[in-house]
């Protein structure tokens, strides 16, 4: 999760064009559109993959109800659409790996106490290509564009149970700030990472 001040939103709304794509060293972290989620949600997974530019997975169907809430979002607030989900894409083979997003919800009910002014960040790696690094540089990448856009401070709420996310935070120098239950996943951990 992170906590992105109100002038970010504003000036992502006066931005000429959305950077589509986030490079990293091996990966690129291709934006998914709305016109990509409609194609998605009506299963046209040929016209989803057209639009995307890469084969899509069986892992990553169907489209989850987070998703479609947040597409919900976009069309309300065009300007939020550079934080919906990207397909994580190795670029050597031109193969998805996971995805990575931004849950767009300003203060979500849920981390409110913890986190205000927080929205939710996530990421997957389908697990033929796990322990190969990606998650690692697919966030770095992620959180480095949100520096840009003027974020400072970053929130992750993740299970005391989930080793390798919990790696991942301390790795980004994460500092547990608190605890919560949340009514879908359980007990959760919420971390902190502040940038000066």
């Amino acid at each position: 999760m992170i906590e992105m001040r109100k002038h970010v939103l504003q000036k992502a709304a006066t931005m000429p064009e959305i950077e589509t794509t986030i490079h990293a060293a091996r990966l690129d972290l291709i934006l998914m559109t709305p016109t990509f989620f409609d194609a998605a949600m009506r299963s046209d997974q040929a016209q989803a993959a057209q639009l995307l530019g890469v084969p899509i997975p069986a892992e990553w169907w169907p489209v989850s109800a987070h998703t479609q809430a947040r597409l919900e979002q976009v069309r309300h607030n065009p300007a939020l659409e550079p934080w919906v989900e990207r397909a994580i894409v190795l670029r050597f083979t031109q193969t998805m790996v996971g995805s990575i997003a931004f849950h767009m919800a300003a203060e979500p009910e849920p981390v409110r106490p913890l986190g205000p002014g927080g929205v939710e960040f996530g990421y997957t790696i389908f697990p033929p290509f796990r322990r190969q690094g990606y998650a690692t540089e697919a966030c770095q990448a992620l959180l480095t564009w949100a520096q840009q856009q003027g974020v400072t401070r970053f929130v992750l709420s993740i299970s005391p149970h989930n080793q390798p996310s919990l790696r991942l935070a301390a790795h980004f120098g994460f500092v547990k700030i608190g605890s919560q239950m949340d009514e879908e996943d359980g007990l959760e951990d919420i971390y902190e990472r502040r940038v000066v």
